[in-house]
């Protein structure tokens, strides 16, 4: 792998990070549910009012951003900034840097971000019942880009590095984090601020539902997304958002950051085959690129954050890939998706944190549903029930998406 003439690294370390997830509020609570395996999905009855052919999708806890912001920023945020901003600002609190993010032209964004459904589908609601844009704000153009937590937290953190959206499918949170550890990497930025944020609304996902894509188990939501089981028949939509601050190593050690773990490497690629459909390939080409660039060999792998998001085609590539680059006796592999849902945009972000919660808590979060190994997939080992008393050193997260896009991140915790 390339590194566009750089011989030399510097290493990069996480200082602070924070997700609201579906598993709960805050990083105490999201353990919590990870290491018993609590699931945070259920049954929308409005999307069942609407007509969606599954009504599943992940549960948000209530988030107050008046704590944080005042109503004059919080104008411009719809849920998606809104989530991006309160994470950042928690994660940012951990790490103690606010002060060195300002008017700091070697502190920058990144954030992997969808398409802002709900408030571009009120724009155009306006318009249509009013005959007129007159009403609209500027407000609704800022909540409605898909740039809208990076043109958010611009201002509001006074960054002066660089500030970009990523949007990679569903690979897009991990490409941030992994992007955001190419510029530290590089000597181009000193400190990122990175994640992602994927909203929840009926809006960004009904046309998802009309691909057939979602688990039709809607008598039982928490039996439902079903990573690499014989039985898997889709995937549930999720959401909310993750933050991290990424560092260089030696700047952070300098201040007395509280450093979390560092990020080893990071791979990227395409399959350049399908649209949709994973071929495998790609994502086995991914994982062998991040654990050269880390520095590592197979076995020095302790754990997989599998992408699988319960979908049949998917879940068989990445399946196949696993067992390609690790063999049957592979490390332990589970896929927090079995617990979340599909948190899409945000997912390589949140988790790239449920990984970090684990590897500090010394547990294997489960493989939630996992009954019977498809036996179309080539074994490998799945942590089927929670794991504890494990050690985790060195983790993979693995994030693939749409297009054939692939990321995969090695963090290691001394």
């Amino acid at each position: 792998m390339h590194w566009c003439g750089f011989t030399e690294r510097r290493r990069v370390v996480i200082t602070g990070i924070d997700a609201h997830s579906v598993l709960g509020p805050d990083l105490e609570t999201i353990s919590q549910s990870l290491r018993s395996g609590t699931p945070g999905i259920f049954l929308d009855p409005e999307r069942q009012a609407l007509g969606f052919r599954s009504a599943l999708c992940g549960r948000l806890p209530p988030l107050d951003g008046s704590a944080y912001f005042d109503r004059k920023q919080r104008k411009n945020m719809g849920q998606t900034a809104l989530m991006a901003a309160v994470t950042a600002k928690r994660a940012i609190a951990m790490s103690g840097c606010a002060e060195l993010l300002q008017d700091n032209p070697r502190a920058g964004l990144l954030y992997g971000n969808d398409s802002c459904a709900e408030p571009f589908q009120a724009v155009l609601d306006t318009v249509r019942e009013q005959h007129t844009t007159t009403p609209l704000g500027s407000n609704r153009v800022i909540q409605a880009l898909n740039s809208t937590s990076t043109i958010n937290l611009g201002p509001l953190l006074r960054t002066q590095g660089i500030s970009m959206s990523v949007s990679g499918a569903c690979a897009s949170g991990a490409h941030a984090i992994g992007m955001a550890w190419l510029f530290i990497s590089s000597g181009m930025q000193d400190m990122m601020v990175c994640g992602g944020s994927q909203e929840t609304c009926w809006e960004s996902m009904a046309a998802f539902d009309a691909l057939r894509v979602f688990s039709m188990r809607t008598d039982n939501p928490a039996g439902a997304v079903r990573p690499f089981d014989a039985q898997r028949d889709g995937l549930v939509p999720s959401g909310g958002a993750a933050s991290l601050v990424v560092e260089e190593r030696e700047a952070a050690l300098a201040r007395g950051a509280p450093i979390i773990a560092e990020v080893l490497g990071y791979a990227y690629g395409s399959d350049g085959s399908h649209l949709t459909t994973a071929s495998g390939e790609g994502a086995a080409r991914c994982m062998r690129e991040c654990l050269e660039v880390a520095g590592l060999q197979p076995q020095d792998v302790d754990y997989i954050n599998a992408h699988a998001t319960g979908t049949e085609a998917g879940d068989a590539a990445e399946g196949w890939a696993i067992n390609h680059v690790f063999g049957a006796e592979s490390p332990w592999v589970s896929s927090t998706k079995s617990l979340t849902g599909h948190e899409c945009w945000m997912a390589g972000a949140s988790e790239a944190i449920y990984t970090l919660l684990m590897m500090r808590g010394g547990f294997i979060a489960p493989n939630r549903n996992y009954q019977q190994h498809d036996p179309k997939i080539p074994p490998f080992r799945v942590a089927a029930s929670p794991q504890e008393g494990v050690k985790l050193r060195t983790c993979l997260s693995n994030s693939f998406g749409f297009g054939g896009t692939n990321a995969c991140l090695a963090l290691r915790m001394e």
